[in-house]
């Protein structure tokens, strides 16, 4: 069964049936579903919170991993309803840098080129590459996912093999023979 609607135009009542009934729709898309709670305009500002717990409830995990996927998202859902200065910013930001980074080591992800991070967006609405998928490091990379622990810049143009062949260049040079980690 197809849901033939968008889902920023869902009242608060089909949001309810459609969280309850999510598994018979072919096209149901929980990105989507988070999104449209942050873009309804047909929905009170109590409707959303008590739809975003309801969402979170139904997709626990997906919610987790959103904050890896689109932070930007994360955030909004997460201070929906709330004034927030300037330091409250700030320190939600740091939780979720914290937390993507948990995330990562848990899940054992070595890439860090998904969601949000792994498309062109510059913000400009007539750019031709918006939308396009980039590798990481390209010179057209908006948006990396970062940590202070990082040992290199995704902004820096590093060649991993090219700093192990110079390594081993340097240790044979020094009469070693092999290269130390």
């Amino acid at each position: 069964m197809k849901l033939n609607r968008r889902l920023n135009q869902l009242t608060e009542a089909e949001y309810r049936h459609l969280l309850a009934n999510y598994r018979r729709y072919t096209d149901f898309n929980s990105l989507g579903l988070f999104r449209s709670l942050l873009e309804n305009d047909k929905l009170e500002p109590t409707q959303r919170q008590r739809l975003r717990d309801a969402a979170i409830e139904a997709f626990p995990k997906f919610y987790e991993f959103l904050q890896l996927k689109d932070p930007h998202t994360y955030f909004r859902l997460r201070t929906l309803g709330q004034e927030l200065t300037v330091a409250d910013e700030r320190t939600f930001w740091e939780q979720i840098s914290q937390a993507q980074q948990r995330l990562l080591a848990d899940k054992r992800l070595r890439h860090r080129n998904f969601g949000m991070y792994s498309k062109h967006s510059c913000g400009y609405d007539t750019c031709p590459l918006n939308g396009l998928m980039i590798r990481p490091g390209s010179p057209i990379m908006e948006d990396a996912v970062c940590f202070s622990t990082d040992r290199r810049s995704p902004w820096l143009d590093h060649n991993r093999r090219s700093d192990q062949r110079r390594r081993a260049r340097k240790a044979w040079a020094n009469g070693r023979g092999h290269v130390e980690e």
